[in-house]
């Protein structure tokens, strides 16, 4: 097992109380933004939960997996949706190093000019 994620979102939880005590106004509006997303309906639960997921995954954000993830198995989502689309995340990110790859040689190559 790489981590238990069922205590990593109590752990989570647990840790945001002093977070919450020195800065009420930034947890309330983080709350309010989570709340807001999906207001207008036009994606369901279990897509959000995909994209979620694989957003988390791209932003290496374990948090954000134990929620998803717990999220994504409370609307629905099948294992094969969830490898679906995690290998559209696999497969951004390999893009993303690709392009940052360039821009690295773009900018060596200009400190030599």
């Amino acid at each position: 097992m790489l981590n238990n994620w069922v205590n990593q979102m109590e752990n989570t939880k647990a840790a945001v109380t002093p977070f919450a005590q020195n800065n009420p106004k930034m947890l309330s509006a983080f709350q309010a933004l989570n709340a807001a997303q999906g207001a207008n309906g036009a994606l369901d639960a279990k897509t959000r939960e995909l994209i979620a997921l694989a957003v988390a995954v791209t932003t290496r954000c374990d948090s954000c997996i134990a929620a998803h993830a717990n999220a994504a198995r409370k609307a629905g989502v099948t294992e094969a949706e969830l490898s679906d689309a995690l290998g559209t995340a696999i497969a951004l990110n390999a893009g993303a190093a690709y392009v940052y790859s360039l821009r690295a040689m773009e900018a060596h190559a200009q400190f030599g000019e």
